[in-house]
């Protein structure tokens, strides 16, 4: 069997690579060549945005997709956007990250017992991914859970929970039926994996209040405490 790390790089460099979905390549392209005002010195990734974190992390935290001036500018997951900042923010005071700031890829960002990837891996118009794009997309993450092998899954939003759900599903685990219904702090075990559902920390969310800090700390803290007892066990 290959060593996680290798089979990683070797899927990250497949994910880099990607020109499966031509609105989303076409998008993220036109979004690194434009560029935001504010960003206009920054040379642009505009590529598919990889996974984040340790190989062998106990907890994988699943978004939905790269930002178009955050991720698909830094080149990294959850990195230099108001996403970011808000969800970082959270694995900092919960443990989990060494820093309570994500604003480049080359900031010193450590990630503490969790990975970070994105159910769809280009930046869509509009954050929301076709329904065939996320079908493109979904092998990679299945690859990335089937390599990592978490015992907690965090799904950022609906999109993230019925992606993880199919994901196991397809890969053969127990899922209930009917299929657990995504909502805030939801929590469904399917064989060994658990998975736990967080609203995504999207502006929209969190300038309205309807995500607050302390509840997504909450939910990151549960996803500690349920990979810590998994360890112990």
């Amino acid at each position: 069997m290959s060593d996680p790390p290798d089979a990683l790089e070797r899927l990250d460099a497949e994910i880099i690579a990607c020109r499966a979905c031509p609105r989303l390549v076409e998008w993220r392209e036109h979004v690194a060549a434009t560029k935001r005002r504010s960003f206009a010195h920054d040379d642009y990734w505009g590529r598919p945005v990889p996974g984040f974190g340790d190989p062998h992390a106990p907890i994988l935290i699943l978004g939905l997709a790269p930002a178009a001036h955050g991720a698909n500018r830094t080149g990294r997951v959850f990195t230099g956007d108001r996403s970011g900042d808000f969800l970082v923010a959270s694995l900092y005071r919960t443990g989990l990250a060494n820093q309570p700031t994500s604003d480049r890829a080359d900031d010193g960002l450590e990630l503490i017992g969790c990975r970070m990837a994105a159910a769809v891996r280009c930046a869509p118009p509009g954050n929301a991914p076709t329904p065939a794009e996320q079908a493109a997309c979904r092998p990679f993450a299945a690859r990335e859970i089937a390599l990592t092998e978490p015992r907690v899954i965090v799904c950022l939003g609906g999109l993230a929970w019925t992606t993880a759900l199919r994901i196991l599903d397809s890969a053969g685990y127990d899922v209930p039926r009917p299929r657990p219904a995504f909502g805030h702090g939801a929590r469904a075990q399917v064989g060994d994996i658990l998975l736990l559902g967080c609203y995504h920390p999207s502006q929209q969310n969190t300038f309205t209040g309807r995500l607050t800090p302390d509840m997504i700390d909450a939910v990151m803290a549960a996803a500690k405490a349920e990979a810590e007892a998994g360890t112990r066990g």
